[in-house]
């Protein structure tokens, strides 16, 4: 099965599972969040128990808020103690855009990360205010 996790420091990564519901049926989506004081192998811990029945036929598409982040890395180090990193792709900066865009791509794991990315980085823009002063058209 392939499988979009989303990881955070704090509750971003929640907040985006939460926010994904809204859009699509984001069941098959996980995350975890890095508390606030909380210790990394606490983290390492409950990363363990979320990812216990994965096996070698699972993919991951791993979205993480920071590259090089202690969530992402200590996420990775537990995949890979489960012999799981090379079945992983991982994303950083992750935006509503770009986990909306893993969720909907998940099953094509070719085309979700550059997708992914062009969507999230798409997503990005100054919007531009009319003033009051502005002529109509």
């Amino acid at each position: 099965m392939n499988q979009v996790i989303i990881v955070s420091h704090g509750g971003l990564a929640q907040g985006l599972h939460d926010t994904l519901k809204m859009f699509v049926n984001a069941d098959q989506v996980l995350s975890i969040g890095l508390k606030n004081g909380e210790d990394v192998a606490s983290f390492a811990t409950r990363v363990d128990e979320m990812i216990k029945d994965f096996t070698a036929d699972d993919h991951i598409i791993l979205l993480a808020d920071l590259i090089g982040g202690s969530p992402l890395t200590t996420f990775m180090n537990c995949l890979e103690n489960k012999q799981l990193l090379a079945n992983t792709i991982v994303i950083g900066g992750v935006n509503l855009a770009m986990a909306l865009n893993a969720v909907l791509l998940k099953d094509n794991l070719d085309m979700v990360a550059n997708m992914a990315i062009s969507e999230a980085k798409e997503a990005i823009k100054t919007l531009e205010i009319a003033s009051s002063n502005d002529e109509e058209i």
